[in-house]
């Protein structure tokens, strides 16, 4: 059973039916179907694990528990009956009522049709976002999300890494920039967090080694595209007296670990979602130079300094042929300040980006542990170092060679359910013109 499924109202859900044939169950979910062929009434029963045929036949049930079965689809039910295996319903099962109860009546009118059968907006669905969690394809994905964040905690505990959890209210930005959102704390102007960066580096000099945490985000930028929100949960890492490589190293356990667990584990939702995940064996490495040269060289434009596009990202994917892969070496004036140098080529850092099915899910860098350059990369970005003075003021209590990462949540789970909009994939999305439900 799953946990305790038996509770006042139920003693099994849907998926527990299987093999019970024969046996009095008592089930409770929402009316996805009703139909009446008229001396056969059928209600397809909804729970979270998935769907069960009702099916009444006059003179098999009494005219009583026949009556009951008309109402409207998604009323709140709670049916008793026994478990027939065969029967008429495609599921290999049936249950034959001899209770039905109307736990709650719907009073007002669905906006939309929750089995799919007529399409609906994306917005009038997100409207009405507490509907839009009864849809099977909807659970399915965050079932599949909650797996992969279940499996990140997994790996990095089995990993020696212990949860810590950051504030989300700052006094001054936390990547630099001016896309902030401001809030008042008492007498004093503060701002939500856009990252846990600067907490999770103060834990490693703080002597905590190896940490990880899930943090809400907030970034106050005008975006209107399918790839972007403006709250996210991210699933961050820090390691101390290592260098990049290391923090890669772990990132493709981490990544490796949560894909082979989601398709373990949620293979019922994936076939909801018709498509499947592929563990890759390894997640390849290329340098951000030979990138640039290999999409020049099909044909699109890029200079090297410049960011990579969602498109030319899109493109990449194509061109390399690769589930995932890491893009390495990056040019330290697109990244954050705190992106380590090259000793010897400080035009480069020691940065690295993981695509998943062309689309960037995580980013890392070694950071600078050094408290001068710190603050000479700061002051090249335009930044104030007396801004970050309890920051840079840290690395000058001994602070060892460190890096690490952060994966978006919302953009593995985007990817691996191959969802259109992001906005799936969060429970209540908050972005540039939605702030409700």
């Amino acid at each position: 059973m799953i946990g305790d499924a038996m509770t006042s109202l139920r003693t099994h859900y849907v998926e527990e039916l299987k093999g019970l044939g024969g046996k009095e169950v008592t089930v409770a979910g929402w009316a996805h179907e009703v139909r009446d062929v008229g001396k056969i009434r059928f209600v397809l029963l909804r729970d979270r694990t998935g769907i069960v045929q009702i099916t009444a036949k006059k003179g098999v049930v009494s005219d009583e528990i026949f009556d009951a079965l008309a109402f409207p689809k998604e009323t709140v039910i709670q049916v008793k009956g026994k478990v027939v295996e065969g029967g008429q319903s495609k599921r290999g099962m049936e249950l034959v009522p001899s209770h039905v109860e109307i736990i709650s009546r719907v009073t007002a009118t669905i906006p939309f049709e929750l089995t799919g059968k007529v399409p609906a907006d994306i917005d009038v669905r997100l409207d009405n976002r507490y509907v839009d969690l009864r849809r099977l394809e909807t659970q399915a994905i965050f079932k599949i999300r909650a797996e992969f964040m279940r499996a990140f905690r997994e790996k990095l505990m089995e990993l020696k890494f212990q949860e810590i959890s950051p504030p989300s209210i700052v006094a001054a930005a936390t990547e630099g920039g001016t896309d902030l959102f401001a809030v008042q704390y008492f007498e004093k102007p503060a701002f939500l967090a856009q990252s846990p960066q600067l907490y999770k580096q103060l834990a490693i000099v703080g002597g905590m080694d190896r940490v990880f945490m899930t943090s809400p985000v907030f970034r106050a930028e005008k975006h209107n595209t399918t790839t972007h929100l403006n709250e996210i949960v991210q699933m961050d890492a820090e390691m101390g007296f290592c260098d990049h490589h290391d923090a890669m190293d772990v990132l493709e356990k981490v990544f490796l670990h949560m894909l082979r667990s989601a398709k373990a584990n949620c293979a019922p939702q994936f076939e909801t979602l018709k498509t499947e995940i592929i563990v890759p064996k390894s997640v390849p490495h290329h340098t951000y130079t030979e990138l640039v040269e290999l999409l020049n060289k099909h044909g699109v434009h890029m200079k090297w300094g410049e960011d990579f596009t969602k498109e030319n990202e899109k493109k990449l994917g194509e061109l390399l042929a690769e589930e995932a892969f890491f893009i390495e070496e990056w040019p330290t004036a697109i990244k954050t300040f705190y992106a380590m140098p090259v000793k010897g080529n400080e035009k480069v850092c020691n940065a690295y980006d993981l695509m998943y099915r062309g689309l960037e899910i995580s980013s890392g860098t070694q950071r600078i542990h050094l408290p001068e350059l710190l603050i000479e990369q700061l002051k090249a970005r335009g930044l104030n170092p007396a801004d970050f003075e309890f920051y840079v003021n840290a690395f000058r209590m001994g602070a060892p060679p460190h890096a690490g990462w952060s994966i978006g949540i919302e953009r593995i789970t985007m990817q691996a359910c191959r969802s259109a909009n992001i906005r799936e994939c969060t429970l209540f999305p908050r972005d540039r013109h939605r702030l409700t439900p």
